[in-house]
């Protein structure tokens, strides 16, 4: 009986939740870099002293997706020839998880000191990329969230990682992408192959495909009701989970900030999310995790991982019977060809992460048939969001992921 309360208090939480300039020369048919706005990514690799471009690519079905990219910065000048380093962000979240941690701690920061030409990508629905070509992100029942993470993977990844070649000239990049960012990652290596060709090296932190061992109360909570959750949500018009606003924004900054007596209760909830770590969570960062997630993403993607968690499978989404039939032609989805992913892939994971459990991880390695390998976070606590926001990520973690991309140029 408690069991069912718990999950139902859970899928009550989430309903509430849910109502609630050019360097290189620039290939042809291309727009260049647009004006830098003025937005959390943005403002802070303009306040880190880090040179700061940020672009604009349209998918094949219509998504308008912001990227930003960092070509140099006074201590490593921009120069024409650099590799590049292109980095996807996880569920909920932005461009701005590899800048957040400031100089010298922050992935793109230490990709960019390492001579590397960083480009950061933007998923559709988030707060960067919340365009399309004739669609209303705000208007109700609107068709704009009508995707999951296989949308990401087969449209938005390739119209960005297409972009960004074209624009610097190259023919190949290395990847890195965290969570979700890695999920969409293995959809399009195994559903369009040919961009395998395209990637030096991938490097998926707190990689999530398979999921069935995961141990987040959250997800094991409302994935039994995933259906009924998808059934209420579709019926009240409701397809945006956790949008952005200025109410959250500032509700964090003021319940979350140093001087708040709540702030331990901030700190805990990131912790139920994806483990408990609390000598790696700055504090004091809080506010601005909180301005940067929720940056927004559509029920879909959420239902999609419940179902992978259901079905224990890595698969593409579950329409039902009928509409299954007519999209794939059988009753089931099919499972994503992971056979196909031929990119050398660097799986990092950690034991303590309740997202992305080592089992899972050790799965998705036996499906891959180029894997650079198995690499587990020395901190036996490391969890999801330390991939990201941990206090020492650069020495546990990402002076691991440069050598790697060095060995891969």
């Amino acid at each position: 009986m408690g069991r069912h309360i718990d999950a139902a208090l859970a899928v009550a939480i989430v309903l509430v939740g849910v109502a609630s300039a050019a360097v290189l020369p620039r290939p042809a048919g291309s727009s260049g870099p647009a004006d830098v706005p003025m937005n959390l990514t943005a403002d802070i690799i303009l306040r880190d002293g880090y040179f700061l471009e940020q672009h604009e690519v349209t998918t094949a079905d219509g998504y308008i997706l912001t990227m930003f990219r960092i070509p140099g910065s006074p201590a490593n000048p921009v120069r024409v020839g650099k590799n590049v380093a292109f980095l996807m962000h996880g569920l909920l979240s932005s461009s701005a998880d590899y800048v957040i941690s400031g100089p010298g701690r922050a992935l793109a920061y230490m990709l960019v000191d390492a001579g590397y030409d960083v480009w950061l990508g933007n998923a559709r629905g988030n707060t960067n990329s919340r365009r399309h070509v004739f669609r209303d992100p705000d208007a109700r029942n609107t068709d704009f969230w009508d995707f999951s993470w296989h949308e990401i993977g087969y449209f938005d990844l390739p119209a960005m990682i297409d972009y960004t070649l074209a624009y610097t000239g190259h023919t190949t990049l290395h990847y890195a992408g965290h969570s979700q960012g890695t999920t969409s990652f293995f959809v399009m290596a195994s559903l369009r192959p040919d961009y395998n060709k395209k990637i030096r090296s991938m490097h998926a932190l707190a990689p999530v495909a398979f999921m069935s061992n995961l141990r987040s109360p959250f997800v094991r909570a409302f994935a039994p009701f995933v259906n009924q959750l998808e059934w209420i949500m579709n019926m009240l018009g409701v397809n945006e989970f956790l949008p952005s606003n200025e109410m959250m924004i500032l509700g964090g900054q003021r319940l979350c900030e140093d001087e708040s007596p709540f702030q331990e209760v901030c700190a805990n909830v990131l912790f139920l999310i994806g483990g408990f770590n609390s000598p790696q969570l700055n504090r004091t960062m809080i506010p601005a995790i909180l301005e940067n997630a929720p940056a927004g993403a559509s029920v879909n993607q959420l239902v999609h991982y419940a179902q992978g968690y259901n079905s224990g499978n890595f698969r593409q989404y579950d329409f039902g019977l009928t509409l299954n039939l007519i999209r794939y032609g059988s009753i089931r989805p099919p499972d994503y060809p992971l056979h196909r992913v031929t990119a050398p892939v660097a799986l990092h994971f950690s034991d303590n992460d309740w997202l992305a459990a080592v089992s899972d991880v050790r799965e998705l390695h036996s499906h891959l048939s180029n894997s650079i390998g198995l690499f587990r976070v020395s901190d036996p606590r490391w969890n999801h969001l330390d991939f990201v926001w941990g206090i020492d990520a650069n020495t546990f973690l990402y002076e691991r992921v440069i050598s790697f991309m060095d060995r891969y140029n």
